[in-house]
C-alpha cells in the first residue's frame, strides 16, 4: 500500500503571527511552508531605533531559515504573493527568479500584516515615508541624519530652522515613541558634533487629528505622555488633520508648516488578502473570520493577526502583536488536532497582557487592566518585556549591551548615511570649495 502524502500546510507572511503559528506546526506530520516577501523576520517594535541610530537591522531583524532551522518539516520560500485560488487549494508567488509559481495547500493561513494608509491621498507617500519595514527605517534614519549634514553644509543660518524641523503625522504609539526619540537624539548624541548649527534646536511638530496622543490608552497616560513630549521639546498639535504635505513642508489645520523632513505615523491599511479572496470585510479592508480564525465556507483557510477582524466582547480586537501571536499558536494548535482526528479547541478568545509605549530615555507608559503606570519603573518593564521578546538570545544580548551603551552615553549604534550614491559625487568642483 503506497504510503499517505503528507497534507502541505502554506503560511504566507512571516511576522509575529506566521512565526507563532510555524512553529506551533513544528511537531506536526505534515508540509509546512512559509512563503514571505523578506527573508527576515521583523521586530516591528523596535524598528523606530533603527530609525534613530538606537540599533542597526540586524539586532532586530533575523533570517527566517535561522529561527525556522530545528523544524525539518517546514521549508521558507522567498517570494511575494499575488493571488488566490481558493477552488484548486493554491496560491501564486512570484519574485524575480521565480514568475507566478502556483503552491497547493490543504491548509493555508494568512498573516499579511499591514501597510501603511495616506487616507485617500497616496500623493502624499512620495513626501511622507512611513515605518513598516527595514528598508523604511533605513530610509527615515537617511532622511533624519541628512537633515543635519545639509543643515551644516547650508550657508545662509536662516534656514537652518527650515531644515531642522521634523514633522511626525500621527500620534499613536509610533509616532510618540520616534518622536520623543528624535528630541534624545538631537539633544544628546548630535548636541556637540556640529560646529555651524545646534542640533538641540531642531523642531519635532507631532500632529494628530485626535483629541489627545495615544488614544488606545487611559486618559491619564496619554496627558503623562503628553507631558513628557514636550518636556523633551516636541511640539504636540492635536486636533489638525494634514491637508496637503509636499516636498516642501505640511499644511494641517490650514497652516503651513515648512519642513523637508515628514514622517508618516498615521494610518496602516490592510494587504489585498480580502481581494485575494474575494470575501467580506469590515470598513477597514479586513477580512472578516469566524471564531476560529477560518474564512466563512473555507475550514481550511484562516486570516490572523492585522489582516484578520474578529470581534470579541463586542469590540473589534487591536492591531497588536499579542493579538498576532496568540491567534497564530491558536491556529497551529487547531490545523494540529484536526490531522491528528482531536476535536477542535474552543473557540479563539485573546487574552490581553496590556499596551506599553516608551516616550525618550527612561519614560514610557504601561496599562494591563486596571494597572496604569508611566515614569522609570514603566520603561523599566518595557525594556525588559522587549528583550525577552527578541527572537534569539544572541539578539537580546546585544540589543540589551547596545541600550546599556547608549543610557549611559548618549552614543548610538548605527549612524551611518547609506544610500545607493553620494550626492557628493554629484556636486561641481566649484559647489564644494564653497563649503568652507
Amino acid at each position: 500500500m503506497a504510503a499517505a502524502v503528507p497534507k502541505k500546510i502554506v503560511i504566507v507572511g512571516a511576522g509575529f503571527g506566521g512565526m507563532a503559528a510555524a512553529k506551533a506546526l513544528r511537531k506536526v506530520a505534515a508540509e509546512v511552508i512559509v512563503v514571505d516577501r523578506n527573508n527576515h523576520h521583523l521586530f516591528q517594535p523596535l524598528l523606530y531605533q533603527v530609525a534613530t541610530s538606537v540599533l542597526s537591522p540586524g539586532q532586530i531583524g533575523i533570517p527566517i531559515r535561522g529561527i525556522l532551522r530545528k523544524q525539518q518539516n517546514t521549508t521558507v520560500i522567498m517570494g511575494e504573493v499575488t493571488d488566490i485560488d481558493k477552488e484548486r487549494r493554491c496560491i501564486f508567488a512570484s519574485d524575480a527568479d521565480r514568475s507566478h509559481a502556483a503552491i497547493e495547500y490543504d491548509y493555508l493561513v494568512l498573516a499579511t500584516g499591514v501597510t501603511h494608509s495616506y487616507f485617500g491621498h497616496p500623493e502624499f507617500g512620495k513626501f511622507a515615508p512611513g515605518l513598516k519595514s527595514l528598508a523604511d527605517a533605513v530610509a527615515i534614519r537617511n532622511k533624519i541624519l541628512q537633515v543635519f549634514e545639509q543643515a551644516e553644509a547650508e550657508e545662509d543660518p536662516s534656514r537652518h530652522r527650515e531644515l531642522m524641523t521634523f514633522v511626525l503625522v500621527g500620534a499613536g504609539p509610533t509616532g510618540v515613541e520616534l518622536a520623543s526619540a528624535i528630541a534624545v537624539l538631537v539633544r544628546t548624541t548630535l548636541r556637540t558634533e556640529f560646529r555651524r548649527i545646534d542640533p538641540s534646536s531642531a523642531r519635532i511638530v507631532l500632529l494628530d487629528r485626535s483629541p489627545r496622543v495615544l488614544m488606545p490608552f487611559a486618559e491619564t497616560l496619554s496627558t503623562a505622555a503628553k507631558r513628557r513630549l514636550e518636556k523633551l521639546g516636541v511640539e504636540v498639535r492635536l486636533g489638525s488633520g494634514v491637508d496637503q504635505i509636499d516636498e516642501d513642508g505640511v499644511t494641517a489645520a490650514g497652516a503651513r508648516i515648512a519642513s523637508k523632513a515628514v514622517i508618516w505615523t498615521a494610518g496602516v491599511a490592510p494587504s489585498p488578502a480580502a481581494t485575494w479572496l474575494n470575501v467580506e470585510t469590515d470598513h477597514a479592508g479586513r477580512v472578516r473570520v469566524q471564531n476560529d480564525l477560518t474564512v466563512a465556507g473555507h475550514p481550511e483557510i484562516f486570516v490572523i493577526g492585522d489582516t484578520a477582524a474578529l470581534d470579541q466582547d463586542g469590540n473589534p480586537l487591536p492591531g497588536v502583536a499579542q493579538v498576532a501571536m496568540q491567534q497564530g499558536r491558536y491556529v497551529g494548535n487547531l490545523i494540529d488536532r484536526r490531522l491528528r482526528g482531536k476535536s477542535a479547541p474552543a473557540p479563539f478568545r485573546y487574552a490581553d497582557k496590556g499596551s506599553m509605549a516608551v516616550v525618550g530615555k527612561g519614560f514610557a507608559v504601561l496599562q494591563t487592566g486596571r494597572i496604569h503606570l508611566s515614569g522609570y519603573l514603566a520603561w523599566l518593564g518595557w525594556a525588559f518585556i522587549h528583550v525577552r521578546a527578541l527572537a534569539q538570545p544572541g539578539m537580546r544580548l546585544s540589543v540589551f549591551l547596545q541600550w546599556v551603551w547608549t543610557y549611559f552615553t548618549g552614543q548610538r549604534g548605527d549612524r551611518l548615511i547609506v544610500k545607493d550614491s553620494s550626492p557628493m559625487r554629484e556636486a561641481t568642483p566649484a559647489r564644494a570649495a564653497s563649503i568652507h
